[in-house]
């Protein structure tokens, strides 16, 4: 079985930073491509950071500048690093291998930026 685990959320204020972290049982993230997504309460679920291929990332423009995705393959762990955290970056974030997989959805951790 495959877990995915989110951690490192919680409340910032705007211009603030956080760095969530993803864990995972039953799955190599090393060698997986893994995205970070965020879903906003009356919002589709949107992918913010993507890291393919080993080491090609994408972002889209309204984090592009601002959110970092990487690896630390010795502990199996996927980052998020933001950075100028904006109010609209408020959402529960989550990871999951890329294309997403309906099995692998978790918990996630919400963040919270105060305006």
């Amino acid at each position: 079985q495959v877990q995915l685990v989110e951690s490192g959320g919680g409340l910032v204020q705007a211009g603030g930073s956080l760095r969530l972290s993803c864990g995972a049982s039953g799955m190599n993230l090393s060698i997986s491509n893994i995205g970070w997504y965020r879903q906003a309460p009356g919002k589709q679920r949107e992918l913010v950071a993507l890291i393919r291929d080993d080491t090609i990332t994408y972002y889209p423009e309204p984090v592009k500048g601002r959110f970092t995705i990487s690896r630390d393959k010795a502990k199996n762990t996927v980052y998020l690093q933001m950075n100028s955290l904006k109010a609209e970056d408020t959402a529960v974030y989550y990871c999951n291998k890329f294309p997403s997989s309906n099995a692998y959805w978790g918990q996630g951790t919400q963040v919270s930026v105060s305006s």
